[in-house]
């Protein structure tokens, strides 16, 4: 039981981590190469204390780790397989209509 628990846990984690797409395209930009947060919210353009906020947010669900660097700190994934599973996410079929969010969003009231 505490393997479902863990596991439940970790796609908890990751799906709070793409819940946001400024967190969905720091994780895609950090599938590239690690980066620095200057660089990132360059490249995003957003400002560095948003930018902030959003490596807070995945640094605490896992999916990304700071690593030390001088005096700055390098932003990269925690686990290379999870370039992978974003690759995989962002090529696989979603059959949603045009305007919904989920196919049966109109009837289960749920988006």
């Amino acid at each position: 039981m505490l393997t479902l628990a863990s596991d439940l846990d970790a796609l908890t984690r990751f799906g709070r981590a793409l819940a946001d797409p400024i967190r969905c395209r720091l994780l895609l930009a950090l599938r590239e190469a690690p980066a620095y947060p200057s660089d990132l919210a360059d490249a995003l353009g957003i400002s560095r204390t948003r930018l902030s906020n959003h490596l807070a947010c995945l640094r605490d669900c896992g999916v990304v780790v700071a690593v030390p660097d001088g005096r700055r700190s390098r932003y990269e994934l925690a686990d290379p397989r999870l370039g992978h599973a974003l690759d995989d996410l962002r090529t696989a079929v979603v059959a949603v209509a045009e305007g919904r969010t989920c196919p049966d969003a109109e009837e289960k009231g749920c988006c």
